[in-house]
């Protein structure tokens, strides 16, 4: 498939009047050349990259100076780059007041209100998932994948690590239900904890079990659903009596969501793992939020940093499960990204969920809290260092070689499953595709790699 262009949406006046620059004519300029009387998006990402140069040589009078031109461009109800540059702004803005909270003043206020993430109901989250196909994807090629592994399995356990509250498996219990020889039992077992983003649900894990449960018996495939009960003080959205939660205070305090009780569990006397059942492991959107390994940067601030993803695979593996699948956003943010690295990475990104997104009328509530969502993530990725910033992706290429430096060998997905994709994206706007990348799939947006799905047995198992 050919990729389209990014970029294409309409260029953006620039405001008459600039002697608010007079005393830094020269900088600002060199961050304008070739951009004067409009701002298009490779423009407004070269001015996010200047102003990210500012603020890294602590030239606080020069980032605010560019970002007063980026506050006259950004737009929450323009076109794609308008609204994407909303939420770089904000989250540069509130960068630059950590280091100088008088410095920022664009509306007549010096302080910034933290974004803030509404707790849905299962119904409202259904709709979430179904708005674009971003988590859909991953969901048809995992289960698709995971109905073939457990063929011929009389009992089925799935270790289910996610952020979409079990949204995945009513498809999958449905096929099972229907297999020629009857369906397996299924047994699903979630952690108690999990990373602190969106979406977040209303509701408990025991509620969701709950559902799952009562969903099941109405297919007659008998049902299990435990939780993997750790730290008291784990963050759980439902126990929040709050309608919205600031989700920044999170990733300032709860950066490891507790992983050293849940990793301690994760044996398989702790989770009663049974001889004549087939063992699922799924992680959806999970890794990148497993600190990595003081090993992949050598700068001394990593140090900081607990071994947690090298060593989850390992304990994994140690599980024997029948099959792994992992998905996730396809991108690079790690541990040694800069500021001006991850503002190019996230920008020329990010860009694909705001177009995908402008099928729907500008003030589509689902879609204004997606986006929220997407300025959540924005705003952890500029905002935050060290422990504090949780959103550390690795694209399909680099997480593959993880795999198979934990001794994980790679299953490659059958045609049948592809169909099933394919049929899926049918459902939705027609810039959606995928493509095969090595044994991956891949969800594209106009020829844009968005997503990858990929599943994993440990080493000696094929």
């Amino acid at each position: 498939m050919k990729t389209e262009r990014r970029g294409n949406s309409m260029p953006v006046s620039l405001p008459a009047n600039h002697g608010i620059f007079n005393n830094r004519q020269d900088s600002l300029s060199g961050a304008l050349k070739g951009c004067l009387g409009s701002l298009d998006g490779a423009c407004i990402e070269k001015l996010l990259l200047h102003c990210a140069g500012a603020i890294e040589s602590d030239d606080v009078t020069l980032a605010q100076q560019v970002m007063w031109v980026l506050n006259n461009v950004a737009s929450s109800v323009g076109d794609p780059n308008q609204r994407l540059t909303s939420w770089f702004l904000r989250a540069l803005i509130c960068r630059v007041s950590r280091i100088c909270p008088a410095a920022m003043n664009f509306h007549g206020t010096t302080t910034l209100q933290r974004i803030q993430t509404r707790s849905m109901t299962v119904t409202q989250l259904a709709g979430y998932v179904d708005l674009i196909p971003w988590h859909r994807f991953g969901f048809r090629a995992s289960n698709s994948c995971i109905f073939k592994a457990v063929e011929g399995f009389p009992r089925v356990h799935i270790l289910d690590f996610s952020i979409t509250h079990c949204m995945q498996w009513p498809t999958l219990i449905d096929a099972l239900a229907k297999r020629p020889e009857g369906p397996p039992s299924v047994r699903i077992t979630v952690p108690s904890c999990r990373p602190p983003v969106p979406p977040l649900l209303n509701v408990s894990s025991d509620e969701v079990g709950l559902r799952l449960a009562n969903f099941a018996k109405s297919r007659d495939v008998p049902f299990e659903f435990h939780v993997i009960k750790g730290s008291s003080s784990c963050i759980n959205a439902s126990d929040d009596h709050h309608d919205h939660i600031s989700l920044g205070e999170y990733s300032s305090s709860n950066s490891n969501f507790h992983l050293e009780s849940l990793m301690a569990q994760l044996s398989p006397s702790m989770l009663h793992l049974r001889d004549d059942e087939a063992l699922v492991i799924n992680c959806q959107n999970w890794l990148r939020y497993l600190p990595v390994d003081p090993d992949d940067d050598p700068r001394s601030g990593a140090a900081r940093l607990k071994p947690f993803r090298n060593a989850f695979l390992e304990m994994i593996k140690g599980l024997n499960p029948c099959i792994v699948t992992v998905v996730d956003e396809d991108l690079d943010l790690d541990v040694s990204s800069s500021l001006m690295s991850r503002i190019t990475t996230a920008f020329n990104y990010l860009w694909i969920p705001f177009d995908a997104l402008e099928t729907l009328p500008k003030d589509n509530p689902q879609r204004m809290e997606y986006e929220a969502d997407i300025g959540h993530k924005i705003e952890n990725i500029l905002c935050f260092e060290g422990l504090q910033r949780i959103e550390r992706l690795e694209s399909g290429v680099k997480l593959s070689q993880r795999m198979k430096n934990a001794n994980f060998i790679s299953v490659p997905f059958c045609e049948d499953t592809v169909k099933e994709v394919k049929f899926l994206l049918d459902e939705h706007a027609s810039g959606w595709g995928m493509k095969r990348e090595g044994d991956m799939l891949v969800l594209t947006w106009k020829g844009h790699s968005s997503v990858f799905a990929s599943a994993w047995v440990p080493s000696g198992q094929i």
